[in-house]
């Protein structure tokens, strides 16, 4: 880890001096905070400090170099790690976040490399917690991961309304269906409302079996409060990954979050129908308030509780059980 610092020290050095003519930019955060779970372990609930509680923890470096005709050379790479004991995220991973290069125009920006998938790019627009805290919705929506590697993308964004296409390669000889990710995304966004309709498609290893999201969920903006909905429809797929047997499931998602002086209150009732088992639905119910000390500064905290069905273990380590989540922390931006 400390080899990995000094790479991204020396690239955050050259980076810094060489801005103005590369428009190159350093930036990061650093979250920690503590956090109390209890998900009907037998050996009880845990207390420990985990990162990334708000925000994940994060260095990046991102540039842009004009080519002249209003095309552009555009890269973004960026490293996770967890604040709380130093080591990498991602399961080890340099750039874990995201690593691709791309060119921009008129026309739209092509982008080549690990990057992120449809529903957590636009988790924010759906959901008040936007993919943070213990209220989160991607403990019961199926987000197909956060990201995906080896993915060729195209989007466009123009007058409010934006789209995207993803493609990732699967890279199994003899197989081109085989761990191949589709994917696409449409939105539009004006004024006080923001809409977006996604789709992802995800092959197993075998190539075989195909795992379906389809979610469409917004905003709107009253100024004194903002209301956020999401529905999905899921086939053949789960949280925690494809499944070769079969799982139909439906999530539904209202929320809420509401300024109040610095800072922001969020809350969220999310539903998770199954509509192959039978008692083996969810619902989670979260609330957490940020407060901002300063423009980059913020303390957070946050509690929620998933209840499963006798049939149902989301989140948990039997089924039946209730997940019961609080947490606290800081979060420093730079």
């Amino acid at each position: 880890m400390k080899k990995t610092l000094l790479v991204l020290a020396v690239l955050g050095t050259f980076s810094a001096s060489s801005g103005a003519q590369a428009n190159v930019t350093v930036y990061g955060i650093v979250d920690t905070g503590i956090r109390h779970e209890d998900n009907g372990s037998a050996a009880g609930s845990v207390t420990r400090l985990d990162s990334g509680i708000l925000n994940g923890s994060r260095i990046g470096i991102r540039g842009l170099e004009d080519l002249g005709g209003g095309l552009s050379a555009v890269f973004l790479i960026e490293n996770g790690f967890n604040a709380d004991d130093g080591t990498l995220g991602q399961g080890g991973r340099l750039f874990g976040r995201q690593s691709w290069i791309g060119l921009s125009g008129g026309f739209g920006t092509f982008k080549l490399g690990r990057q992120v998938t449809p529903v957590f790019a636009n988790s924010s627009v759906f959901d008040p917690f936007g993919d943070t805290q213990s209220g989160t919705s991607s403990r019961l929506f199926n987000y197909s991961g956060s990201r995906t590697d080896n993915v060729l993308s195209y989007g466009y964004d123009s007058n409010g309304l934006r789209g995207e296409l993803q493609y990732g390669f699967g890279e199994v000889a003899g197989d081109s269906s085989a761990n191949r990710m589709l994917g696409a995304i449409a939105g539009y966004r004006t004024g006080p409302i923001d809409i977006v309709l996604t789709y992802t498609s995800n092959h197993n290893a075998a190539g075989i079996v195909r795992g379906k999201t389809t979610l469409i969920g917004g905003n709107y903006n009253f100024d004194t409060v903002k209301l956020f909905a999401a529905y999905a429809l899921n086939k053949d797929i789960t949280p925690t990954g494809i499944v070769t047997g079969g799982a139909d499931t439906r999530d539904a998602l209202i929320g809420v979050s509401v300024p109040i002086g610095s800072g922001v209150l969020r809350a969220s009732y999310i539903r998770l129908t199954d509509e192959v088992r039978s008692n083996a639905d969810a619902n989670q119910l979260g609330v957490g308030y940020v407060h901002n000390l300063s423009k980059r500064t913020a303390l957070h905290a946050s509690a929620s509780r998933l209840k499963n069905d006798a049939a149902a273990s989301y989140r948990a380590a039997v089924p039946g059980a209730s997940v019961r989540t609080l947490d606290i922390g800081v979060r420093h931006s730079f």
